[in-house]
């Protein structure tokens, strides 16, 4: 395990991969966060959280899709959604038994979009 990135040791594109599917999955399934993605298309969000997640966990791969702010901007998330993706991506991790420390490290990766998936178009006017 010495010298292993965290992309690594979260098994790669692919096991980074499976561990986005299952989120979406249960992010879908929320009663919150679902109608979020009411009609969407899952494929472009489900293949660009894995390469932002694998960017941010030192992989090959780079995040090279719309920047995150752009990409939510219709979104109206409010803080508690945040927090309950955070929960569901903790799930997720778990269901596939990734440590404890390795799945803070990836929450806190993804934790630095908090502010971006919570502006608002209007934030730009001030």
């Amino acid at each position: 395990m010495a010298g292993e990135t965290l992309c690594e040791r979260l098994g790669g594109h692919d096991g980074i991969q499976a561990v986005v599917d299952d989120l979406y999955d249960r992010l879908l399934a929320d009663d919150e966060l679902g109608p979020f993605f009411a009609g969407a298309d899952m494929e472009k969000p489900r293949r660009t959280q894995t390469d932002l997640l694998c960017e941010a966990a030192g992989g090959p791969e780079t995040y090279d899709a719309e920047p995150v702010r752009e990409a939510h901007l219709h979104v109206p998330f409010e803080p508690e959604h945040i927090r309950t993706a955070v929960e569901l991506l903790y799930e997720s991790l778990a269901a596939f038994d990734v440590p404890e420390e390795d799945a803070a490290a990836v929450v806190g990766a993804v934790a630095e979009y908090e502010q971006e998936l919570l502006a608002s178009p209007n934030d730009d006017d001030r």
